[in-house]
């Protein structure tokens, strides 16, 4: 993988908070079809040609009143209570859209973790470090970012647990 001097064309936050950090990534775009009928995580899967698992998108829940990211392989969900539990909480509900929205400065479907308007408490599911690479959300639909787990881990101030569900 790559680190590419500068993706002004991609000038999402989530690519320059990369470029500004210095760490190796790559862009991955794809032609985002609305009518595909796939998730928008399953959609960018099939179009990068990876595994669904190597895939991750990034949830917004509530627990106890704060947000929180929750980063889990396209072919699964977000398993809130766990979620909950790994941040030391003990109730947690999926954020409404307009409220992730308005906290993360992107629009659902191409929700990054990286970049967000304001730091969150995030999650990244323990399968992630089965791979050398992971597959986010590059801050809009059709463009994802593959960069190591623990690149992705530091740059969000994030932990990894058993999040996701199959």
């Amino acid at each position: 993988m790559a680190k590419k001097k500068t993706h002004a064309s991609h000038g999402t936050p989530a690519v320059v908070a990369l470029d500004r950090a210095g760490v190796a990534y790559d862009l991955h775009t794809y032609e985002h079809d609305p009518a595909s009928g796939l998730s928008y995580g399953l959609e960018a899967a099939a179009a990068l040609g990876a595994d669904p698992a190597q895939v991750f998108k990034t949830l917004l829940a509530d627990v106890d009143g704060t947000l929180v990211v929750g980063i889990v392989p396209v072919d699964g969900s977000l398993d809130l209570k766990a979620l909950a539990r790994a941040v030391g909480g003990k109730r947690a509900a999926m954020a409404d859209p307009a409220a992730a929205q308005r906290a993360t400065g992107y629009v659902v479907g191409g929700i990054s973790p990286l970049g967000q308007k304001q730091r969150h408490p995030t999650v990244l599911d323990e399968s992630a470090a089965g791979f050398d690479v992971v597959y986010v959300s590059g801050g809009r639909r059709g463009l994802d970012v593959s960069l190591a787990p623990d690149d992705l881990l530091r740059l969000t101030g994030g932990r990894t647990a058993p999040v996701a569900r199959a």
